[in-house]
């Protein structure tokens, strides 16, 4: 058997690409024959049948290595009627099915489908798939609130409604009545007509949803938590129909109505309790959501207006009042204020903004009227983009789920045999078939799999939604359950562990203090916008110096700057400048103080970049001190390091500074492990050669030349502070730049991993343990439905618990407070 992919591909423009393709694409295990065509730019590759369902992935990769581009795109599909992993399983086989569909992943707890296809696959094509093995399929639309609660009859429907619940348990109740009465001593029974009055609402009217769905299962050839009701409450059901029948209302043995409707009410109530919780699931992305603005105030031709926000264009110019909620991304033009970033960033307290500072959509004003000109909406916004990456992250699966879906695919197939068995021999060998089929309909019905299904996406929704809430982006399920298990952290210097801008941080002079050095040295460079010009003034800022004013004015390229400063010339320069000046840099007051020569090179060796300050006195130019520049390291740096080693995590430095300046900057964090000197190409094989040492390897950068070694790690980490390469790059992003949020990623991501192998122990155990007790008659259909009900309500509240995780918190005296 064979099966024919179709490949759109870019980038051909003779015909060697076509041979390169065709070469190409031969390589991947189980093509037969590929054929290229340069003028319609596809591919028609024969494949093997049993290669076909992972081809079109490998296909892409081929294609890409040999140099070119097979356009794919991703979209979304909200599936309706799934009840459990044998679902999802069904599901992702009936749209991988589809030619041209790359990769299928399915949630149970979102209801969500995330098909990766080729340009050119057609949405109704998925849809019609999806129906067909009887799912409701329709594309995800973009939700700019929470979906509104429905109400009236089509309410009271829904399988997922309470009043559903209350009518079914209005209804079971006198059935069991008998049942409870004879607990205290008291013999009564319900007549058997109004048993099956009472019986055949709950049975066909509302539990008609599981025979639909049943139904459709078994067309399609397989089998899911509603078939398995549906069959086990019937027989029940039906055996009490023949029992009525035969006896007569008098001298009747007992009947099972009572276990059907039970069963059902539990079921449902199971359901019900499970809906609600998985909504407490995505309270983070809700929460994100209500942050979108529906209006701006706009100005325009000296007009104020009112706008809804989907009308707003880069470049329109906002007004935001005190109080008012920023609509879009945007830059400062006229005012001051603090704005609110707290659940897009993390940032507890309100950030300084002040003219031409960036401004998030999503993010409150606190006090001043900004004037904002609009350059991100729609969306480009940040906040448009952080929604979609949490929806990433949830609708994606984790790779333990593999197991998962290996066991659903022949799940319910096991359990109707176990079941069909246990009748038999319960009825062969004890002759008691109205126990056989009892004991078969509990097997049945404990058996369902809702537990497997939810385990793992609802512990993945709970944790990227709880991270996200404090500024930490988890880009894919993957990312967060590789990242407990990191054993080393690589970290870019620049930007991630210091601040990424020169300051001032050493004055040294022989004669004066260092007021009149910095008023000097800001009196030269005050026109300058080189970035140790601004070090310069805000040192001579922070010390509430006022700068005088200078003449003559220059710059001498490679050299340094000058000024004319009342009778005297300033200089301030490099030490090569100086000496050709005639400056003595041999200057030493006493034998206990470093010449001048000597102080620089001390500085360079730690590192750091030295301005020499000289005077022209009398004709003669005199040394009067240094300044030293250097980054500035993070005032959490250290901190992060330090957990980051408590937790047995190996910490390394990747630099391509000067091992001077790496090694002060690594001895003052105490990170184990420091390369300088490294090229961009570096970084990654680095990654790679500790990888290979055995660790798992994470990598922490913000530049575009760390985006190799992010893509290397294990999972890459990426400041937003950076670039967005390095964003896109990485697999986790921290909305702040604050190195400890990567200590608590790793935390997020071991509680959540914990919660995963937790749901999913209960689920199998309570398998394994259950079925073999119905089988053996320890539990009657009634206990089995309560007991699965639970199953699945108690797997979703564990995962709720991650959402009391908070990320560390130094106290105040770790930071040099008082607490």
């Amino acid at each position: 058997m064979q099966k024919i992919v179709n490949l759109p591909i870019v980038g051909m423009t003779c015909a060697s690409c076509v041979r390169r393709v065709e070469k190409a694409l031969l390589t991947v295990p189980g093509v037969l024959q590929a054929s290229v065509n340069l003028a319609t730019e596809k591919a028609n590759v024969s494949v093997d049948a049993d290669a076909a369902v992972n081809a079109a992935q490998a296909l892409i990769v081929a294609v890409e290595k040999a140099g070119y581009e097979v356009p794919v795109q991703t979209i979304n599909l909200t599936i309706r009627d799934m009840s459990c992993a044998s679902c999802v399983g069904r599901v992702e086989k009936a749209l991988t099915a589809v030619p041209g569909v790359i990769t299928v992943s399915v949630n149970l707890a979102t209801e969500k489908a995330q098909v990766k296809i080729l340009a050119g696959v057609e949405l109704a094509s998925l849809l019609a798939a999806a129906k067909k093995a009887g799912y409701a399929a329709s594309l995800v639309q973009e939700q700019v609130a929470a979906a509104p609660e429905s109400h009236g009859f089509q309410s009271l429907l829904d399988a997922g409604s309470g009043w559903r619940v209350v009518i079914a348990a209005a209804l079971s109740l006198p059935l069991m009545l008998p049942m409870l009465l004879n607990l205290f001593g008291l013999d009564w029974n319900l007549a058997g007509s109004w048993q099956i009055v009472l019986a055949s609402p709950v049975q066909f009217w509302l539990g008609a949803r599981f025979y639909r769905a049943g139904w459709k299962a078994l067309r399609a050839g397989s089998g899911n938590m509603d078939l398995l009701v549906a069959i086990g409450t019937s027989s029940a059901y039906g055996l009490s129909v023949y029992l009525l029948w035969a006896h007569g209302s008098h001298g009747m043995g007992h009947l099972y109505f009572e276990s059907a409707a039970v069963v059902i009410t539990l079921v449902l109530l199971g359901k019900w309790l499970e809906t609600r919780a998985k909504h407490q699931t995505v309270e983070a992305l809700r929460a994100l959501e209500s942050l979108r603005a529906t209006t701006a105030l706009l100005r325009r031709d000296g007009v104020d207006i009112e706008v809804p926000v989907a009308e707003v264009k880069v470049g329109d110019i906002l007004i935001v009042r005190p109080g008012d909620r920023v609509a879009v991304d945007g830059e400062i033009i006229e005012g001051s204020s603090h704005l609110d970033e707290s659940l897009l960033t993390g940032e507890s307290l309100p950030v300084s903004k002040d003219l031409g500072a960036h401004v998030i959509g999503g993010s409150v004003n606190a006090d001043g009227m900004l004037l904002v000109k609009a350059t991100g909406v729609g969306g480009a916004t940040m906040l448009s983009q952080i929604i979609q990456l949490v929806e990433d992250a949830q609708a994606v699966k984790a790779p333990i789920q593999a197991l998962v879906d290996k066991v659903s695919a022949v799940f319910v197939p096991v359990v109707l045999g176990i079941s069909a068995l246990t009748f038999l021999g319960w009825g062969v060998f004890s002759g008691d078939w109205q126990m056989a089929l009892l004991n078969a309909v509990a097997v049945q019905v404990i058996a369902c799999p809702c537990a497997l299904g939810l385990a793992t996406p609802t512990a993945i929704m709970v944790g990227t939604g709880v991270a996200a809430k404090y500024g930490i982006l988890i880009k894919d399920a993957q990312a967060l359950e590789t990242a407990h298990s990191l054993t080393a952290i690589a970290f870019d210097k620049t930007g991630t562990l210091t601040v990424g801008k020169p300051a001032l941080v050493a004055i040294i002079s022989q004669q004066f203090d260092d007021a009149q050095i910095i008023e000097w040295a800001a009196a030269v460079q005050q026109y300058s916008d080189h970035p140790l010009a601004h070090a310069v003034m805000q040192k001579a800022e922070a010390l509430g110096l006022s700068v005088p004013a200078v003449t003559e004015a220059g710059a001498m390229p490679g050299r340094g700057v000058q000024a004319r400063l009342g009778e005297q010339f300033v200089y301030l320069g490099n030490q090569r400048w100086m000496q050709e000046l005639g400056a003595d840099l041999n200057v030493s007051e006493g034998s206990n103080v470093l010449s001048y020569r000597d102080a620089i090179h001390q500085q360079q060796q730690a590192g750091r970049t030295v301005s020499c300050l000289a005077v022209q006195r009398d004709g003669q130019v005199q040394l009067v001190g240094i300044v030293s520049f250097g980054d500035s390291v993070k005032a959490t740096a250290a901190t992060a390091i330090a957990r980051l080693q408590a937790l047995g995590v190996k910490t390394i430095m990747l630099s391509g500074d000067n091992a001077g300046s790496a090694n002060a900057v690594a001895t003052a964090l105490g990170i184990n492990e420091v390369r300088a000197e490294v090229l961009p190409a570096d970084k990654a094989t680095i990654v790679r050669e500790f990888q290979q040492a055995g660790y798992t390897v994470g990598m922490v950068g913000d530049g575009i030349n760390d985006a190799p070694a992010l893509a290397a790690a294990d999972v890459g980490i990426a400041m937003s502070t950076g670039t967005d390469v390095a964003m896109h790059t990485a697999g986790i992003t921290l909305m702040r730049g604050d190195p400890v949020l990567v200590a608590d990623a790793i935390s997020i991501s071991q509680r959540t991993y914990r919660k995963i192998r937790q749901n999913l122990g209960w689920a199998f155990i309570y398998n394994v343990v259950g079925i073999p007790l119905a089988a053996f008659g320890y539990l009657n259909p009634m206990i089995a439905g309560a007991a699965m009900a639970f199953s699945s309500v108690s797997v979703v509240s564990n995962a709720l618990l991650l959402r009391s995780w908070k990320p560390w918190q130094a106290p105040l005296s770790a930071l040099g407070g008082k607490e």
